[in-house]
């Protein structure tokens, strides 16, 4: 055995340790918790939802997004809403980690409340919650994963319909359809082709058709996407979030396809 103390491996610390042998543990010099300083957050998104849906219509806006949260390959929580209502005249609507979802939730409702508690006549309107959204998760950036979170923006006041895009990347940018996601590769044409050029004309039935078509797709497409979602409209009326719907899905056609099934050539 080796009795000689500084090859034991521990580090030297000579101002702590008079010996010069390892160093003494003690409690930092600004009387902190030390723990503090090792608490991370994930880098890598565990529990994660996929595609957000928006779009402007004559009354006002449109948002979809489905019930599913996954653990990586695994469907496993069917009931999470990733709509979320903020004060009276917006809804946000999340891609990506649910972790960070749920902090923005959290900071977002202290938001909403302190602006309530002011009791100045003013409230917080779409266009400010997107610009809070986009500096609170740019500096953050480096405690979520930029790769995933993204966030829908819309909602309507004073007579102004406002729909936004934000992300930990800086990206942010307003449409009259917007997607997150893998929504954003297979949804979005179909978005843009039903909607642009018709967001003064567009009935709210006539929206609803158009979003629940593209979410049928994205249940056909994405492997993590679900059949069952919600619908937020809001109008100058208000914001209203429904209860969860079910997609009509038929896979009857799969049998046609070569390969498929009890097939064999």
């Amino acid at each position: 055995m080796d009795h000689f103390p500084t090859n034991w491996g521990r580090p030297r610390n000579d101002a702590i340790d008079a010996y010069g042998t390892y160093p003494i543990h003690s409690r930092p010099k600004n009387d902190q918790d030390a723990f503090s300083a090792g608490v991370q957050r994930t880098q890598q998104p565990i529990v994660t939802g996929t595609s957000v849906l928006a779009i402007k219509y004559k009354d006002g806006i449109m948002m979809a997004a489905d019930n599913l949260a996954s653990y990586g390959s695994l469907a496993r929580f069917k009931d999470v809403r990733r709509l979320h209502p903020v004060g009276d005249h917006t809804v946000i609507g999340a891609g990506g980690d649910m972790s960070d979802f749920q902090y923005l939730q959290t900071i977002l409702d202290e938001l909403t409340i302190s602006e309530f508690t002011a009791q100045d006549g003013h409230s917080l309107g779409p266009a400010e919650i997107h610009e809070y959204l986009a500096q609170v998760m740019y500096a953050r950036r480096s405690k979520m994963n930029p790769l995933w979170n993204s966030i829908l923006v819309g909602g309507v006041k004073d007579g102004k319909k406002f729909l936004s895009y934000v992300d930990l990347l800086g990206t942010t940018y307003s449409a009259s359809t917007l997607a997150t996601g893998y929504g954003g590769h297979i949804a979005q044409p179909l978005l843009r082709e039903a909607v642009e050029g018709r967001e003064d004309t567009l009935t709210e039935e006539q929206a609803l058709a158009i979003i629940e078509n593209s979410m049928r797709v994205l249940f056909y497409r994405d492997a993590r996407s679900l059949n069952k979602y919600q619908v937020a409209t809001i109008t100058a009326a208000g914001v209203s979030i429904s209860e969860s719907k079910h997609l009509e899905t038929s896979w009857s056609f799969a049998e046609g396809i070569r390969g498929y099934g009890a097939q064999t050539q």
